[in-house]
This record gives structure tokens, sequence and C-alpha cells, in this order.
């Protein structure tokens, strides 16, 4: 691909897939959006054009758009085929096996022999995930953090037969965007979540145990520790279902009791009380 990015295919228009394409239009990208939802993409839609045209007032360095010309960039469509003739993929679907799997196998009869896919996925395998394909050295894991327009690093992980010059790929595709690659290996949950998932875990233990409260576990890290958001707080961000599943993968991958899920994660999940997506987890939102 060098530095001649002509579309990106954007695979799945959740929460992440939705923030990773309005990052993409910031920085004149065309891409193509999927989802199988209608629903999800009419939602998308509005919240892309809400990113694009407020975001700017958060994060002063991102470029200045125009709202109405860089949506004209972006295709909404469930029909995956529409991705033929991307030049890179970045898939954001559920964190489900089989959900992936299917994905994979479908872009491996889409897409051109050349094109790299990218796993936007918080703990599954890199490799294992390349292993549901034809060309297990085109796939590589891109770790965008929430909201992606907002941060300027991200987390990229090497599957055993990454290639690279899809490692080199994927560093152009994110200096497109204006962000610094850190590089790591493959193992499920990578660098980030799996130290980020302990300690949401074990800060919902501490209030569940009645040591202290939300407010005060996320205090102690925002004002001893000088972290932006406390645990909590970022574990509403990312949603309470999410964390819960992505301990169950890591608890599965390494058979290490230290990722057993706290209960009153489980429960709160059980009462729908699953963060800002909900309007309620540790905290009120709305």
């Amino acid at each position: 691909m060098t530095n001649n990015v002509q579309k990106i295919g954007v695979i799945g228009a959740g929460t992440m897939g939705t923030c990773i394409t309005a990052d993409l239009l910031f920085h004149d990208v065309p891409c193509v959006l999927v989802d199988i939802s209608e629903h999800a993409l009419v939602k998308a839609k509005a919240e892309i054009e809400k990113v694009l045209r407020f975001a700017v007032t958060i994060n002063k360095d991102l470029p200045k758009v125009n709202a109405a010309d860089a949506m004209k960039k972006v295709l909404f469509t469930t029909d995956i085929r529409e991705v033929a003739d991307c030049s890179y993929i970045i898939e954001n679907v559920p964190e489900n096996w089989e959900y992936k799997e299917s994905v994979y196998k479908q872009l491996d009869d889409i897409c051109g022999e050349e094109v790299c896919y990218a796993a936007n996925t918080s703990c599954l395998s890199i490799t294992k995930l390349g292993a549901a394909t034809k060309k297990q050295e085109q796939v590589i894991g891109v770790h965008f953090m929430n909201p992606s327009y907002l941060k300027n690093t991200v987390e990229v992980i090497k599957g055993y037969h990454t290639s690279d010059a899809c490692v080199a790929e994927t560093v152009n595709v994110l200096k497109l965007m204006n962000k610094e690659a850190i590089i790591v290996n493959d193992y499920p949950g990578f660098v980030s979540n799996r130290i980020s998932h302990l300690f949401m875990n074990e800060a919902a233990f501490v209030v569940q145990d009645g040591v202290a409260d939300a407010a005060q576990v996320d205090a102690i890290f925002k004002k001893c520790y000088g972290h932006k958001m406390g645990p909590l707080e970022t574990a509403d961000l990312i949603g309470l279902d999410t964390v819960v599943h992505s301990l169950d993968v890591l608890y599965q991958s390494y058979q290490d009791s230290k990722f057993r899920c706290c209960p009153l994660l489980r429960k709160m999940v059980d009462a729908n009380l699953l963060g800002r997506k909900t309007g309620r987890g540790f905290y009120k939102y709305g």
C-alpha cells in the first residue's frame, strides 16, 4: 500500500466501528462501513455526523472538516461484498469466535490476496483469528482505544504468522490517522487488556466487599496515581457486559484464577446496569 491508501473497509458499526469511521473521515480517508443491521447503520451515521461536528471542541488537534462533505466519503451498507475494492480492512464485530470466524471466511472470498485484515479485538488471539483465513500472514491486531479519534496511540499485535509487510502497512495506515503504533506480540489480552481488566475486576471486588464505593476507588486512581479515569469509570465507558466477556475469555485462555470475574459485575450485567450504554452502571448517566 505504501503511502497510497485508496479505501478502508470497516466491519461492524458498533461503538468502535463508528468512532474508527469518524476517525478515518477526520483524516480524509474514504471508507465503507458494514453491519448486518440497518438500525445499527442509521445510528452510526447520526453519531458520526455528530462527532465530525463537535469532537474538535474537545480535541483541538483534530483536523477541521466539513461534516457534510466528509460524510460523502463513507458508504453505509449491509452488504459485506462492498469492501471488495478496499485496500485495508478493520474488523470490529462482537467478541464472539463464531461471528468473527464467519466474517474472516467471507472476507477471504471477497478481498484481494494483498489485503490485510486488522482485528480490533480486546482479548482474542490474533494467531487464532489468522487461522480462520487462507492468509494468516496478513492478519494483525489493532487495538484502538475508545474513542479512537481522541487517542493518538494504538496497540498493534503481531500474530505468530503476521508478516513484516503487514506490520509496515498497518503502521502506515495509522500514520495516515496521525497515530503512533506500539507493536507487541500475541497472547490473549495482549498488554492493555491483560492488565487493565485486572484493575477493573479487582476494583469491583473492592466495592463488593464494602471497602470503598465506586467514587472513592476511582478518586484514589485519579488523585493518587494521576490516571485520567478510574477503573470503574473505565468499565462503565467500555460496557460492563464487554468487561465480563473479556474476563471470561482471559480466564478460559490462561486458566488462571486471577481473571475470575467478580460476582458483582455479573449481577450488574444481569440487571442491565451496563454503564454509559444503558444510562447506569457504577454511576448514573443522562
